[in-house]
């Protein structure tokens, strides 16, 4: 009896086990699959810079991949092979190739259809023009603790190639660019005693300033210069921001902001930084100016009046207000959903295509609600053609069409600094699905 209960157990066991394990990776799947699905239909499906590529002929499907991703639902297993599902979420943490066991993964930049322009940079972050440095975003690593940890960096090597050399009347460094970047080089700058000067075409903050209220920021303790280590796990942008203009107004740092790079000369063995308001004689140049760039313009009559701006920072100051947002990408949604919230405002938006389109999945559901409840007006298929004192002038297909208008927010991307970088000599690659 006993002998039989124990072949009973074992056979239960032996069989059960694989059951078990099957039908969890059928489940698994199955939602990697889901979730691909509806990245695809949304045309969330091509990364944005950085991400891991799979190589399935050595994937073994342990899922190690997918525990150590910090992001939900950015990597999956499809029938037990690790797979990116939601690849437009991917900002390229590369602790999935960390994880890896078997050395399947490689982190790479674009895709076979979607080419990422990056600028050569070496290991100790200069460009192959000697005295030009790179470090944060535009070097292809969008996540802030990267960013930091690359500030700092590149100015510990800018410090070792100057040892201790001087010229009169000329910087030690110029960093352009006060985002995460920007902010740690600067702290770093100062630590080491170097003579530089931060220049930045918005203000303090950088990037940070253009993102949505209360989004997090960071999920990952970093190493700020000065202020030391930034231990909770999750900071969100209002927090951040406070914490480096805290960190400044200790050490009595400047940013001198609104002003935007247009040039840099090269001037025997310095560099001479020019911009609208000055220039500036330096022997180093460490460019944290990120990916995104100046903001696009429509180029149409009246864009240049003071009701137009190209970031929403405080909603709450507009009420009662007839307002026009332009475009169709989740700045511009964010910023018509935060409007229409505010008392007895009126927001349409323009957008040139038929539907909104590549949203993320809280943004495509926020306003496909404020639409059924005409909280937002959409005016698709359509651009603006003229913005007067009080209305906005927009063509639909053919159609002219006039709306009354207190203010217009443009959100039509960025231009990115590929063609800055290219006339100061910098080599740019463009890489699909390379490293």
């Amino acid at each position: 009896m006993l002998e039989s209960l124990i072949y009973i157990v074992t056979a239960v066991i032996a069989v059960g086990i694989p059951v078990i394990y099957f039908l969890r990776a059928k489940k698994q799947s199955a939602h990697a699959e889901q979730v691909l699905k509806k990245a695809v239909e949304r045309g969330m499906d091509e990364p944005v810079s950085l991400h891991p590529y799979i190589d399935p002929d050595l994937c073994m499907g342990m899922g190690a991949c997918v525990q150590a991703c910090p992001e939900k639902d950015v990597l999956g297993l499809i029938n037990n092979r690790g797979a990116l599902i939601n690849p437009s979420h991917c900002v390229g943490h590369g602790m999935c190739e960390a994880a890896c066991p078997v050395d399947a993964i490689t982190l790479v930049f674009g895709t076979e259809k979607r080419g990422v322009d990056i600028p050569f940079v070496s290991g100790t972050f200069e460009t192959n023009v000697p005295g030009i440095y790179i470090a944060g975003e535009l070097g292809g690593m969008g996540l802030i603790r990267n960013a930091v940890k690359q500030g700092r960096e590149a100015v510990e090597y800018i410090a070792k190639s100057l040892n201790g050399h001087r010229a009169d009347g000329v910087y030690d460094l110029v960093i352009v660019g006060a985002g995460p970047a920007g902010v740690a080089a600067s702290l770093q700058a100062k630590l080491l005693g170097l003579n530089f000067v931060t220049l930045d075409q918005e203000d303090l903050g950088g990037t940070i300033l253009t993102y949505p209220r209360r989004k997090l920021v960071m999920t990952q303790p970093v190493e700020l210069p000065v202020y030391g280590t930034l231990k909770a796990r999750e900071i969100q942008k209002e927090n951040l921001l406070e914490i480096f203009m805290e960190v400044f107004a200790r050490t009595d740092l400047k940013i001198r902001s609104g002003e935007h790079v247009d040039d840099i000369l090269k001037e025997n063995d310095c560099f001479r930084v020019v911009t609208p308001k000055g220039s500036y004689p330096t022997q180093r140049v460490l460019l944290a100016i990120g990916r995104r760039g100046s903001p696009r313009k429509l180029d149409v009559p009246g864009e240049k009046s003071a009701k137009v701006a190209y970031r929403l920072l405080e909603p709450e100051q507009f009420q009662k207000m007839k307002l026009l947002v332009v475009g169709g990408g989740d700045s511009a949604v964010e910023s018509a959903l935060a409007l229409s919230e505010q008392r007895d405002n009126v927001v349409h938006v323009s957008y040139r295509r038929e539907t909104f389109f590549r949203l993320k999945e809280g943004n495509q559901k926020r306003i496909e609600a404020a639409l059924k409840r005409g909280a937002v007006v959409p005016v698709f298929n359509s651009g603006v053609t003229r913005i007067d004192a009080n209305e906005v002038h927009l063509d639909t297909g053919g159609t002219p069409l006039v709306l009354p208008n207190d203010y217009v927010f443009i959100f039509a991307g960025g231009e990115l600094p590929t063609e800055f970088l290219k006339k100061v000599g910098i080599d740019v690659q463009r890489k699909f699905g390379q490293r």
